[in-house]
């Protein structure tokens, strides 16, 4: 088989791997991507903490509503994450000839797909976190309603992809952490089980990148979350208006503000990882047996 043929079957590989380990980060995920949401934007004094955001949640709009606004994810994510390991499998291709890479080399391989992978990932985020910001009013809208008047009031660029940049920002590091820490701890396995790994250590090094995830980019979740909230888009440069975002959250809440939510997210970052990269490799490898790739 030709190079160029061998490299694009690869991809393709990638793509549909990719999409099933993103559903699994969805289903697994979403109830404590909903309490971490909330933790960020909810109106200062509305709840005590992670814990009452859950027992008001249940209580007061039932236990699916830690699921509001998984249709955009689930729908999306298919595609985020299929654009997400492609873009990742293309990069290392390009940083390196080799495949076995170095982790600077992983960590700037895995930078260059998160940039990449910030034009999907903006506009499904920014319709989660707008359906996640209802609280179980009588004014509370469907998706589809939500995305129909973005579209209609603000358009593509300060509507459907209002937080484009600030997304960027974020992914940068956060993938750059994720690939790092997930291939580390993948290695560490691999040197004591071979390379036909259990499971259960696919688990735990999706967990390790999971972690690594937010603790490289949490300010930046904030920041985003409350700038895709807005009524109105934001004014300025992108550095001009995620520093008035800074610059507000520091006098609403100090520096703690920009971490509201870290503990919700480090939770939910365990099992949904944890499944994304089990579903990831499992479907790769299966398809790499089809193939032959």
């Amino acid at each position: 088989m030709s190079g160029t043929k061998s490299s694009s079957l690869a991809t393709v590989n990638e793509l549909l791997a990719g999409s099933v380990g993103g559903a699994a980060q969805v289903l697994v995920g979403q109830p404590l991507d909903t309490i971490k949401t909330r933790a960020q934007i909810a109106p200062k004094g509305m709840f005590k903490g992670p814990m009452d955001i859950l027992s008001q949640t249940i209580r007061k709009e039932g236990f699916f509503a830690l699921y509001k606004g998984m249709a955009s994810p689930l729908i999306g994510i298919a595609g985020v994450n299929s654009l997400l390991f492609a873009a990742y499998g293309v990069s290392k291709r390009i940083v390196s000839p080799y495949p076995q890479l170095s982790l600077p080399e992983i960590a700037l391989a895995g930078s260059m797909a998160g940039a990449a992978n910030a034009i999907l990932a903006s506009p499904v985020e920014m319709f989660k976190v707008r359906m996640q910001g209802q609280y179980g009013g009588a004014t509370d809208k469907r998706l589809r309603t939500v995305f129909r008047d973005m579209w209609r009031d603000w358009g593509f660029r300060k509507g459907v992809m209002r937080g484009y940049w600030v997304t960027v920002a974020r992914e940068i590091p956060a993938y750059a952490g994720f690939y790092t820490a997930y291939e580390f701890s993948k290695r560490k396995f691999m040197s004591v089980y071979g390379t036909q790994l259990p499971v259960w250590a696919l688990l735990a090094s999706g967990s390790t990148g999971g972690i690594a995830y937010w603790l490289s980019c949490y300010p930046l979740d904030v920041i985003k979350s409350r700038i895709q909230l807005r009524p109105i888009p934001p004014t300025g440069t992108p550095v001009q208006y995620i520093a008035a975002e800074v610059r507000a959250i520091l006098a609403e809440s100090g520096v703690r503000g920009l971490f509201s939510g870290l503990s919700p997210s480090l939770l939910r970052s365990i099992p949904a990882a944890a499944s994304t990269f089990a579903a990831f490799e499992i479907t790769r490898e299966y398809l790499a047996e089809i193939t032959g790739v």
